[in-house]
């Protein structure tokens, strides 16, 4: 999981609504992308300036500004005023520790999401925030800029016109855009599903010193994914009682599948970390046994030498008078005691199994 650094104590004694960035840092400058669009026209810019995004509002139906890299302050204090962000949002959007939630300002919705990406190399879950502002006929999008996005598809259909996005409102274009996040979630567990797979096949394989750190590690994901998983789904609850006017009631019922695809996303996160407890268990079974084996091999070459080290003890007494020492075949003849005496105490061992 990726290491998030989070300086709170920046923040402290600051008004409320300060904006203050806390997050990964970040050395690469801020992106902004807009679309604008309708039924029959789209625009495409990259890198455009706030005042080029702000003035396409005017222009198209529906306006989506996504900025890339939230640690950029100073753009999101441009940004907020023109766009009737409370100082709230802004100061939430650069605070990328966010739990996912939703807030409606009356003019403006705000929801915060988790985006979740399977680092391949590393073979690790990371996790990126994403703020999406919902206005009357904007959408503005934030993202933390760090693994890319999950929004591609969305963006495809834009360009296509493909379904039925470019013929609605902002609201249309909001519920696409959580469900493009929502829907990611599934290649993620899809990964983590491998990874329970492989480990529980090593585990079957009786593989136990190599298996104490990577099961903890994927304890720890789980975890956070269920924090950022589990809140989207109180806050679809939210959207679908309408709650709010931004969005419409054709829209809502778009919504409760993102609530199902939540809900089964949860249910097989819950799953996984039944499996999960139920593999560390076995894991501590089997060294639990293992150390048990040990101890009852030590145990039994003990009690091996036990009878041995006594019988050695008494010939290790230095006494003036024992007459067998003066025996020409005592020396062989308590070695061959002794002997038999082990390989007697083997043999009984053997026959009750305890080797």
């Amino acid at each position: 999981m990726s290491a998030t650094i989070h300086k709170r104590s920046r923040k402290a004694g600051l008004p409320p609504g300060t904006p203050v960035h806390i997050g990964v840092p970040r050395a690469a400058a801020s992106v902004i992308t807009l679309m604008g669009y309708d039924g029959e026209n789209l625009v495409e810019r990259r890198a455009a300036t706030v005042d080029e995004c702000l003035a396409a509002r005017g222009r198209h139906a529906v306006a989506w500004v996504n900025v890339e890299g939230v640690h950029d302050v100073a753009l999101l204090e441009r940004l907020a005023p023109a766009s009737g962000l409370h100082p709230l949002v802004v100061e939430d959007i650069a605070n990328t520790a966010q739990r996912p939630k939703l807030e409606d300002y009356g003019e403006t919705l705000y929801v915060v999401l988790r985006m979740l990406y399977y680092d391949e190399s590393r073979h690790e879950l990371k996790s990126e925030q994403v703020s999406l502002i919902l206005g009357i006929d904007f959408v503005l999008s934030f993202q933390e800029g760090l693994e890319g996005d999950v929004f591609d598809a969305v963006r495809e259909r834009l360009r296509t016109a493909k379904g039925r996005l470019r013929r609605e409102g902002a609201d249309f274009l909001l519920y696409s855009l959580m469900d493009a996040v929502v829907d990611s979630y599934f290649g993620v567990l899809e990964r983590l599903s491998e990874r329970i797979e492989t480990l529980d096949e090593r585990l079957e394989r009786n593989h136990v010193a190599e298996l104490s750190r990577p099961l903890h590690r994927l304890k720890r994901e789980m975890i956070w994914l269920r924090k950022s998983v589990w809140p989207v789904r109180e806050l679809l609850m939210s959207l679908e009682r309408g709650e709010t006017t931004l969005v419409r009631s054709a829209t809502r019922v778009y919504l409760k599948d993102i609530y199902d695809h939540t809900v089964e996303v949860i249910e097989t996160v819950e799953t996984y970390r039944d499996v999960l407890a139920g593999m560390l268990e076995n894991h501590l079974t089997l060294i639990t046994n293992r150390l048990n084996e040990v101890m009852k091999v030590l145990t039994v070459i003990s009690t091996i030498f036990i009878p041995l080290t006594f019988v050695t003890g008494i010939y290790g007494m230095n006494f003036r008078h024992m007459p067998e020492l003066d025996w020409p075949w005592a020396y062989p003849a308590v070695l061959g005691a002794m002997v038999a005496l082990g390989a007697g105490l083997f043999v009984y061992f053997r026959r009750k199994k305890w080797l």
